[in-house]
């Protein structure tokens, strides 16, 4: 088939990775076809028409692949306009596409050679159903959630340090807990030039060489913990629910560490929980969640409030042509995320607490859906912020898919997906500039020698939130244990750091610069 006398289209499904509703079927569950033609008005007859002699280079192997990320990106990428080789006049000359296609035949790289300067976090993915589990908080795990860091200034050696046990999961069986620290694997030095091949490597199973703090220092304490991942592993989100009972006030807390659309109605019983309970105040601990579901933030946030169904959570800010379009085919209403009083899944009320006030705590790895949360509800009630500055992940992404036809059949020869990043969201006010991060208004740093117990007052986080909320002036100052340019990212932790939406209505795309029935 030549390249460009095929007549494949794609079929693009949004998944916003920042939580972020597209509301174009807002009050339907039925998914829609929308015939969409985005063209560009400077296109010329003579452009389109010239060079339709057959081309030499076909699609296939990697170049089908490669054609793909062209065209989802110049349609949806936020910052196609920008990107001149993502310009919408680079595929009016057939040949000279073809040509360019067939000079950028490796899809990863391609992909990353038409990003923007300003894009930290689209990304590319050759197995999509492992991209689908990495959204939904499925993947390989052996239940240990650890940080890294460099042991000392100007060294190569690597700490790592628990920050959580998952339920259900190999450690909850094991001897190893929250603030315990390791320093080597297999019997191997952790250092930055083996930490990713040891820990993060095809090996399941794997041995933590576990040390103590003595002193300051760490010293190998000859501990051993074997550990094996489960492969598709579903962790559960919700980390720790309780009512804390102090002698003024009856606070809930919640710890949840990643927005997942189908744990709306595991979070409304908590909530119905906290209501017949008669909590005074709400502690919501973000301090690891990197996002997810735009949906399930919206609904999360209705609980926390409910006085506000119908209005304005957040405005979605999409590229031009893209924008346009979707103003002028569904209105301006579908670009906006309202707070809701039932949950989509199941049509289930809301159970609201009505609250004017709430505490977030946050650390640098909360992003994404969890900034959402705290900047669309600042424009409606107090949100104390609480904790450390966040990632500052203002912008969502989508799943794109390389469909072959109207029906959903992705593409056998490959198994690629894209995560672009495809808009910007703001709160209420019009605000979305906080690429560099939320700033808590009471700064406090996890300082990895004092992590105490999650859900109780020996975490020193939770502690202060807990001061603030019944007036305590006793607000446990923490220095941390290393500087924050020691830590090293976590590879997995990067990608779900993520907003996303699910599926409202499906846009098709077919050859050139349209996007069709």
């Amino acid at each position: 088939m030549k390249l460009m006398e095929r007549s494949k289209k794609y079929r693009i499904v949004f998944f916003l990775l920042l939580g972020i509703t597209i509301a174009i079927t807002a009050c339907k569950k039925d998914e829609v076809t929308e015939d969409l033609s985005i063209t560009d008005t400077t296109q010329t007859t003579e452009n389109t028409q010239q060079d339709t002699d057959d081309t030499a280079i076909s699609l296939e192997g990697d170049l089908q692949i490669s054609d793909f990320v062209w065209q989802g990106l110049n349609t949806y990428y936020y910052w196609q306009e920008a990107v001149p080789n993502l310009a919408d006049s680079k595929a009016f000359d057939k040949k000279a596409y073809a040509q360019f296609i067939n000079n950028n035949p490796n899809p990863d790289d391609f992909f990353e050679s038409l990003k923007h300067g300003d894009d930290r976090f689209s990304w590319i993915q050759d197995d999509y159903k492992e991209l689908e589990n990495l959204l939904q908080g499925i993947y390989a795990s052996n239940g240990v959630e650890f940080g890294l860091t460099l042991a000392c200034q100007d060294c190569t050696e690597v700490v790592g340090y628990v920050k959580y046990i998952l339920a259900d999961s190999d450690a909850s069986t094991k001897e190893i807990n929250r603030g315990d620290f390791f320093t080597g694997v297999n019997g191997t030095t952790l250092t930055v030039n083996n930490y990713r091949s040891l820990l993060f490597g095809d090996d399941l199973t794997y041995t933590l060489n576990m040390a103590d703090l003595v002193g300051g220092a760490l010293s190998p304490n000859g501990l051993e913990v074997e550990l094996t991942k489960e492969e598709n592993f579903e962790t559960n989100p919700i980390q720790v629910h309780k009512i804390l009972d102090t002698s003024s006030k009856k606070i809930g807390y919640l710890m949840y560490n990643q927005f997942v659309a189908d744990k709306s109605p595991a979070l409304n019983e908590i909530f119905g929980q906290f209501q017949s309970e008669g909590i005074d105040e709400l502690i919501l601990d973000l301090r690891y969640n990197g996002g997810g579901s735009v949906r399930n933030c919206i609904e999360l946030a209705s609980m926390i409030t409910g006085q506000f169904t119908g209005e304005v959570f957040s405005r979605e800010q999409w590229n031009a042509k893209l924008e346009a379009y979707i103003e002028q085919e569904f209105g301006a209403e579908t670009l906006i995320d309202k707070f809701v009083s039932a949950l989509s899944e199941n049509n289930e009320s809301i159970n609201s607490l009505l609250f004017d006030k709430v505490a977030i705590i946050t650390t640098s790895e909360s992003a994404s859906a969890s900034e959402l949360l705290i900047n669309s509800l600042s424009s409606y009630i107090e949100v104390i912020h609480v904790g450390e500055q966040t990632v500052g992940k203002n912008v969502g992404s989508i799943t794109v898919y390389d469909y072959i036809d109207n029906q959903g059949t992705k593409n056998p020869d490959h198994n690629y997906a894209m995560q672009p990043i495809v808009l910007k969201i703001a709160n209420k006010d019009g605000f979305a500039d906080y690429a560099d991060g939320l700033e808590p208004q009471v700064p406090k740093t996890e300082n990895i020698r004092d992590m105490g117990e999650l859900g109780e007052l020996s975490d020193p986080l939770l502690a202060n939130a807990v001061n603030i909320l019944t007036g305590s002036a006793k607000i446990r100052l923490s220095q941390p244990m290393h500087p924050k340019e020691w830590i090293l990212k976590d590879p997995l932790l990067t990608k779900i750091q993520d907003m996303h939406i699910e599926p409202a209505f499906t846009l098709v795309k077919g050859s050139g610069n349209s996007i069709q029935e």
